[in-house]
């Protein structure tokens, strides 16, 4: 549903977006994310129709954007950061509006406005002006508009920016739930968001792709990822010196010891043997008869991850 190569933007000297390629298919989920100036907003205004590329193609189901942006546009919702109300307009009255827009009249404009107040649960204040809402609910009355036409694909700008916790958890439901039939790329910096509600992820680092995956999948890779942390009791004198020896073990990191207990991370030759590792530290402590209070593996982090590809040759 999007194809996109060799995507480049230019502001003077500056790169903003450089030589981006990806494509996202119907059902997909993907997690757009970057520190702040990596190039995120600007790939997806670009991708949108809203600003044009330097360089590069942009296909939004088949139709390709710069030689046929109207067609283009008719497939996609949009959410953009700060996205505008009208706050004179009541919540109904702004989606019949927008509905409109969209070129959808009489019955049919009216089954996309009640669709779009149910999927975003904003059934309860369809009669009242934008401007008496709280925040929570602006922000799904902006999604509902990107939505009122059932496109089948959604670009969403950063759309739980300044949410509460439980507001958060509603928009992240909805994603999900419109995951499973659409295409959707949606930026964040919060790395938890694309956890929950993603099938996919690509981190941008000064408007390149550092790394593209599911979350399963990129945090594997983070450095942790595969190390195994222990904690003994009543640890023996020497104890250290046999963990150093382990036969799956590379080296150890961060240990401690206090009065009787010893802990440390201990990381696997290879991400492979994180297991063996696990079970050979096992087996040290039964055959030794050593009082064991922690041993897991640790998953890696996505958080990690992110730091590691995007704080390079960061002040």
């Amino acid at each position: 549903m999007i194809d996109i190569a060799n995507l480049t933007k230019h502001f003077g000297p500056k790169v903003a977006v450089d030589n981006l390629s990806l494509s996202v298919q119907k059902g997909q989920v993907l997690g757009f994310l970057g520190p702040n100036g990596a190039g995120k907003s600007t790939a997806m205004r670009m991708i949108t129709g809203y600003l044009p590329p330097t360089s590069g193609s942009i296909v939004i189901g088949g139709i390709d954007m710069l030689e046929d942006p109207n067609a283009a546009k008719a497939l996609i919702g949009y959410l953009p950061e700060s996205a505008p109300l009208y706050q004179d307009m009541t919540v109904e009255g702004f989606l019949s509006f927008a509905a409109e827009l969209r070129g959808l009249d009489g019955q049919r404009r009216r089954d996309a406005v009640g669709n779009a107040l149910a999927t975003c649960f904003l059934e309860g204040v369809r009669r009242q002006s934008i401007d008496t809402l709280s925040k929570g609910y602006r922000h799904r009355t902006c999604l509902a508009q990107a939505i009122i036409h059932d496109p089948e694909v959604l670009i969403l700008d950063e759309p739980t920016d300044g949410l509460d916790p439980n507001q958060k958890d509603v928009v992240r439901n909805l994603i999900r739930h419109m995951g499973k039939t659409k295409a959707i790329i949606f930026s964040t910096h919060i790395l938890e968001e694309v956890e929950a509600c993603c099938t996919r992820a690509v981190i941008i680092d000064r408007g390149k792709v550092v790394a593209d995956g599911t979350p399963d999948h990129l945090k594997r890779h983070a450095a942790r990822a595969g190390s195994v942390t222990v904690r003994f009791q009543n640890a023996p004198g020497g104890l250290r010196q046999d963990l150093e020896k382990l036969k799956y073990g590379a080296r150890l990191e961060a240990v401690e010891t206090a009065g009787s207990t010893l802990s440390a991370v201990v990381y696997p030759k290879t991400k492979a043997d994180a297991s063996n590792l696990s079970a050979e530290i096992y087996e040290l402590a039964r055959s030794r008869n050593l009082a064991l209070s922690e041993l897991h593996e640790e998953p890696g982090r996505l958080d990690e991850m992110f730091r590691e590809l995007t704080s390079q040759n960061k002040v």
